[in-house]
């Protein structure tokens, strides 16, 4: 717990990744994944297991062990990558949030826990009129920062209306703990003295979601160029982010010089730039691989030269960073059922009603089971098929490997549904929609992961830290299929991307020479 007095921090923020293709997330979506305000916020912060972003938990947590401080919780709420957020919903959390920091002056500082990548249905920059809003009220002494997701849309507005910014570091994301506890320990710093200054840079550049992963490639060769460059200044760095197509650096008002931070920046762009050809990513098609399963027999094995971990596209790129597909597309699942291919793990496949249906049936239950029964969109199509009713579950897990570990993860009511007989495909089903980014969407219905030969995830890329035990980057393939977030960029007709942009426009221009450098 907190030990009162010493600095007063606020505590707030609207957690949204948004895609505009996506539908509109409203006051229920927001509600139906987390919404706590004033001290439940606070209570949630500070449990073991929680719902919330696991960054605000960490810098709560490390504030409580830094020193005394004194907590001023406002309103935390967040949904599942969607659309644009309904801006009614937006304006009234952020009238609440007003509200509290106004009744709590004065305020040393303000933490806020966000995506950066959020949207509403009246403006393209929701994250910075927030920081902004919260800048008019505490004034130019009061410290903002914040931590935010590396696909994070940065806005110059945000930037300049804040102290710190904080992105992850890691793709698929497995530091948002650190991440809450570097904010806690910079600001320890800050309010000792240190004043922060920023510089970032924005490219021409809008990479596809499979080339933004920090495992290797050129987006982590510049996290890690980054990175090595904080160590080897010893702490005159206060953060290096790297955000999808831009860089920020930030450091104490005392070691400012324009000249090394223009230094930090220019080498990220040259590799950025050197390798450009690199940012356009590579995906095989539903029919090559499925076609691939027929023929072949393999057990789901490291040491098995056939075996393989098929994927389905579940998010997908807009813009610079932002995802939100529907988890409800059947051409992957549909080619499947339908081939026969043997021992497959398919998850998870986000569809309300034939969860329910499945509950109400019962396990061994067979029916011919109904996909996207509530009507069909241009990307969800319906799909029927037998199955049998293997397991059901409340849907309720502590995530156990990569981005979920250690957080509370509610599916809703699921089922696991047998196709094709025991040999057969098995689904997962559920009633609220998330990527299949750890085992517990397997294991919580007994399956192992090993018993499978092909597993299939809707994931954009965060089951990689989830089923690394299992699977070799060399057996992980991405598929292409049809949907709101598929990771090709011609398929969608663009609104507000400035252009030119690699790689949509494959003969852009990178300026390494001169770059445009905000400071």
């Amino acid at each position: 717990m907190n030990q009162g007095e010493g600095p007063r921090v606020a505590l707030a923020g609207i957690v949204l990744e948004s895609n505009a293709f996506a539908p509109v997330a409203g006051e229920e979506d927001f509600r139906s994944r987390y919404y706590f305000e004033g001290e439940s916020l606070l209570e949630e912060a500070e449990k073991e297991t929680s719902v919330i972003a696991l960054e605000m938990g960490a810098f709560v947590k490390t504030m409580n062990r830094t020193g005394p401080w004194t907590p001023v919780p406002a309103l935390l709420t967040g949904c599942q990558p969607a659309g644009p957020v309904d801006h009614g919903f937006f304006m009234d959390c952020l009238e609440r949030i007003k509200q509290k920091l106004k009744q709590s002056l004065p305020l040393d500082a303000v933490y806020l826990s966000q995506h950066g990548a959020m949207v509403s249905t009246e403006t393209s920059d929701p994250d910075g009129m927030l920081i902004e809003e919260i800048r008019k009220i505490t004034g130019p002494r009061t410290r903002i920062l914040a931590t935010l997701d590396l696909h994070a849309n940065i806005s110059s507005r945000m930037v300049n209306q804040s102290d710190l910014l904080v992105s992850y570091l890691t793709n698929p994301h497995v530091d948002m703990i650190p991440r809450g506890e570097e904010a806690a320990h910079a600001l320890r710093k800050i309010l000792a003295g240190a004043d922060p200054q920023s510089a970032f840079i924005r490219l021409p550049l809008t990479p596809v979601s499979l080339t933004l992963l920090t495992r290797e490639g050129p987006y982590a060769d510049m996290i890690a160029y980054g990175q090595r460059r904080m160590q080897e200044q010893g702490g005159k760095i206060l953060n290096v982010s790297v955000c999808g197509d831009l860089f920020s650096v930030i450091l104490p008002k005392t070691e400012w010089q324009s000249s090394s931070l223009r230094t930090v920046l220019w080498k990220m762009l040259r590799i950025s730039a050197v390798r450009s050809r690199t940012w356009a990513g590579r995906i095989v098609s539903v029919f090559e691989k499925t076609d691939f399963h027929r023929r072949s027999r393999g057990t789901g094995r490291k040491d098995d030269p056939q075996s393989s971990n098929a994927r389905a596209d579940f998010f997908g790129r807009w813009r610079q960073s932002r995802w939100g597909g529907s988890g409800n597309t059947t051409w992957l699942v549909k080619s499947l059922i339908d081939a026969g291919i043997p021992k497959v793990f398919y998850g998870s496949f986000f569809d309300p009603e034939l969860a329910a249906e499945a509950h109400r049936l019962g396990e061994n239950a067979e029916f011919s089971a109904q996909f996207n029964r509530q009507g069909e969109t241009e990307f969800s199509k319906s799909y029927s098929a037998q199955a049998r009713v293997l397991k059901l579950s409340d849907g309720a897990h502590v995530g156990r490997l990569g981005m979920g570990e250690g957080r509370l993860i509610e599916m809703g009511p699921s089922a696991a549904l047998e196709f094709n007989g025991p040999q057969g495909v098995i689904v997962i089903v559920i009633s609220n929609r998330h990527q299949t980014a750890d085992p517990v969407f397997f294991e919580g219905f007994g399956l192992e992961i090993s018993d499978a030969r092909i597993v299939v995830v809707k994931s954009r890329g965060h089951f990689r830290a989830g089923f690394y035990p299992w699977f070799d980057p060399e057996q992980v393939y991405e598929i292409d299929t049809p949907g709101l977030t598929a990771p090709v960029l011609e398929r969608f007709q663009w609104k507000g991307l400035p252009r030119p942009v690699y790689p949509l426009d494959p003969d852009v221009e990178w300026n390494t020479a001169d770059p445009f450098i905000t400071e």
